[in-house]
This record gives structure tokens, C-alpha cells and sequence, in this order.
């Protein structure tokens, strides 16, 4: 299939900043947009949280359900992630059934999630075989600008720990804050002009090619890592953007932090 004019200009004139080492925003490789966060700011959601990422915003909330275990794991709760995307964030996203990339997003920040093990499920076991606890993060954005993956993660993250579990509404107990053990941050690069950077915006989406997100625990261990699109990367790129991840990941957990301590 040929490429469309309009992307293929943009991927020339991205080759060309490249080659000089320029993004066409003005930021270095692996330099971000600037970032926003804001918790508790969805009063109908026990956990809520709104993030920006240049002119990308997103919200998560969370909410929370009785189910019954399943049979295979009595003691064990549930945790259900899902993003939507609607055409109010950008014209390239249509109206009805969630989208295939709209979908992706939910599995990727999932993935994260549940593989950091920062929510034990069976701490959210009521009564074993009888009733747990299921979390439902509902994810979604009002502005895409690109980055929409490391925006909705850090949104899910951060309405995760403001979470309060609504036990005396449910006769199950006293209300208790959601007991979040990490913090998973993911961080993602897409390969622009030949090179990686650092939370590429739409121009550098349309313009680019492959694609790797990371999520980094607490103690930088890899809880999930995630290749799209066509293409391949060298054992040094992969090498310089892990060590990126680990610098960048960390100051991320640090304004997850500071947000719930609310400074």
C-alpha cells in the first residue's frame, strides 16, 4: 500500500530534523512535553485522576463492583482496565464500537498493571468463594496530541492509590483506601526520522515508524514491554532507551507520589 502524500512529506521533513538532531517542537531526543497531574478530580469515581501531557488529556476513574470469585480462584478478586477514545479528541478517532487501537491502549496499560502485581487480588476477597471486590478502571481521553499510552498509564497509576473502596455502601464493611504496593510508570519512544525520542506528539505519531513501551516497577524491574507497529531496533537502541526509561520513570513515580501526598 502506498504511502499517503501528506505522511510521507512529514516523515521527509521529520528525516531532515533528525539528521541535524531536532524535533520539530524544538525538544531534544528524549526530552518530554510538559506534564500535569491532578487527583480527585471525578467526585462520582472513588479514585480519580487527570493527566496532561502537552495537548494531550486524558482522565481514569475507578470504580467498584461485588463479583463472585471466579471457580478457579475463590479467594481472588478482579481488576478490569478499559480505554475509549471518542471523536472529541481528535478527528482521526470515529464514533461507535471502541476502536482496535483504542483497545490496544486498555491491554498495554492492563498489562502494566496487572503484571507489577501492585494490586494483590486477594486482598479484594470478602468472602471466599462468595463475594470479592472487582476494580474497574475506566480510562479515557478528551485530547489526543500523541502519547496517549504513557498519558492514560499514569492517569490509571495515580487513580489507583486515591482509590477508596466502598465497603459501607455496600454493607461489606468499613470504606478503605485501596491498598496500591507500586507504582508502575510506563514510559514509550517511537522511532522518528531513524532515530528513538522520547513521548513523540501526532506530527511525530503520523510520521514515525515502530514503537516500544516500558513499564518500570519501583525497583526498575520490567513488568511489561510492549513492541507496535513494523520494525526492528538494535540491541544498543534498545540498551540507550532502557537506561531513558529508568531516569524518566522515576521522576514520573516521584509526581505520582507528591500528587498523593498532595503537595
Amino acid at each position: 500500500m502506498a504511502i499517503p502524500l501528506v505522511p510521507k512529506l512529514l516523515r521527509a521533513h521529520l528525516a531532515e530534523l533528525a539528521a541535524e538532531d531536532m524535533r520539530h517542537d524544538g525538544r531534544g531526543r528524549f526530552e518530554s512535553r510538559d506534564v500535569e497531574l491532578e487527583i480527585d478530580c471525578l467526585h462520582r469515581a472513588e479514585g480519580s485522576a487527570r493527566v496532561r501531557m502537552g495537548d494531550t488529556i486524558v482522565f481514569a476513574g475507578v470504580k467498584f463492583q461485588i463479583m463472585t470469585p471466579y471457580p478457579d480462584r475463590p479467594n481472588q478478586g478482579g481488576l478490569m482496565c478499559s480505554a475509549e477514545v471518542r471523536p472529541v479528541a481528535g478527528r482521526q478517532w470515529e464514533p461507535g464500537p471502541p476502536s482496535p487501537q483504542s483497545i490496544e491502549l486498555g491491554r498495554v496499560v492492563d498489562r502494566g498493571i496487572r503484571e507489577s502485581g501492585c494490586i494483590n487480588t486477594e486482598d479484594l476477597c470478602i468472602i471466599p468463594g462468595e463475594k470479592a471486590w472487582q476494580v474497574i478502571l475506566d480510562l479515557f481521553a478528551v485530547s489526543d496530541d500523541g502519547n496517549l499510552f504513557d498519558a492514560f498509564a499514569l492517569a490509571a497509576i495515580a487513580a489507583l492509590k486515591s482509590a477508596t473502596v466502598p465497603a459501607e455502601r455496600f454493607e461489606a464493611g468499613e470504606d478503605m483506601p485501596l491498598e496500591v504496593s507500586k507504582t508502575p510508570i510506563m514510559c514509550s519512544y517511537h522511532k522518528v526520522g531513524g532515530r528513538f525520542v522520547y513521548d513523540a506528539d501526532k506530527r511525530e505519531e503520523l510520521g514515525g515508524d515502530e514503537r516500544i513501551h516500558i513499564t518500570l516497577g519501583d525497583d526498575d524491574h520490567v513488568h511489561s514491554l510492549q513492541k507496535g507497529l513494523k520494525g526492528i531496533f538494535t540491541a544498543a537502541e534498545f540498551a540507550e532507551i532502557m537506561n531513558e526509561a529508568r531516569s524518566r520513570c522515576a521522576e514520573l513515580r516521584d509526581l505520582v507520589d507528591k500528587a498523593i501526598e498532595g503537595e
